[in-house]
């Protein structure tokens, strides 16, 4: 019996320091500054709230650890949008003003390979700025590194909960920089092909609820010829 015991206290532990390895592995590629923070081209900067509650509606399958909002907004329990989650959201501007209303829908993606530290997700974005026009941004987003400094910390924590100050660039593709395909849909957008990258930031994260504090960003890289109404930051 002994030796059983021990052959089970090795294969836990040999888990355990397999899972360390993983999360913690320094040879996994981290999430680096994106390129479109230093440009000089004029950008279009819109934020939105990072938190489900405080969007205009958010649905997901009704068993993720995020719940949908409203209460009874429709929820996509379908087997073939189990995986999938949408959002309607009010857009900021540099001036946190209301610029507009985005529409987002996010999937997770086959290619997810944990081990590569690629934790992915499909996302595609309507905005719709009254005035200026419509596009569209298409994304795949890592969550990884969220995943390691913030859902595991959370977990391991007593209180079940995470708190700090946590910037992350979430757009990994499918541009070869690592940037979002953005095109313009109508109004002065129209015909345009442009970059963008969505960042998150967030102050606090707790295992029975999700994200309790957060804020996103979507920039994008407008062409050198037009000029964008939203100030740099």
């Amino acid at each position: 019996m002994k030796y059983l015991f021990a052959l089970l206290a090795g294969l836990l532990a040999g888990a355990a320091l397999f899972a360390l390895g993983v999360i913690y592995n320094p040879f996994l590629d981290k999430q680096e500054l994106s390129p479109l923070a230093v440009t000089d081209a004029p950008t279009l900067v819109l934020t939105y709230p990072g938190v489900a509650s405080e969007s205009i509606a958010y649905t997901n399958d009704g068993e993720s650890r995020t719940q949908p909002y409203p209460e009874k907004v429709l929820q996509l329990w379908e087997q073939t949008i189990r995986q999938t989650s949408a959002t309607a959201t009010l857009l900021r501007d540099g001036r946190n003003q209301a610029a507009g209303i985005g529409i987002k829908f996010s999937s997770a993606a086959d290619e997810t390979r944990l081990l590569s530290g690629r934790a992915l997700v499909n996302s595609i974005w309507y905005v719709y700025l009254p005035g200026r026009g419509g596009l569209f941004v298409e994304e795949t987003e890592n969550y990884w590194d969220f995943l390691r400094d913030i859902v595991v910390p959370g977990y391991r924590s007593s209180s079940n909960t995470w708190a700090g100050t946590w910037i992350g660039n979430m757009t990994a593709g499918p541009g070869a920089l690592g940037t979002a395909k953005v095109t313009g849909g109508s109004g002065e957008f129209k015909g345009m092909e442009m970059l963008g990258v969505e960042s998150l930031s967030v102050r606090a994260w707790k295992v029975d609820g999700g994200t309790v504090a957060a804020e996103g960003r979507l920039l994008i890289e407008l062409p050198r010829n037009e000029l964008a109404d939203v100030p740099a930051e």
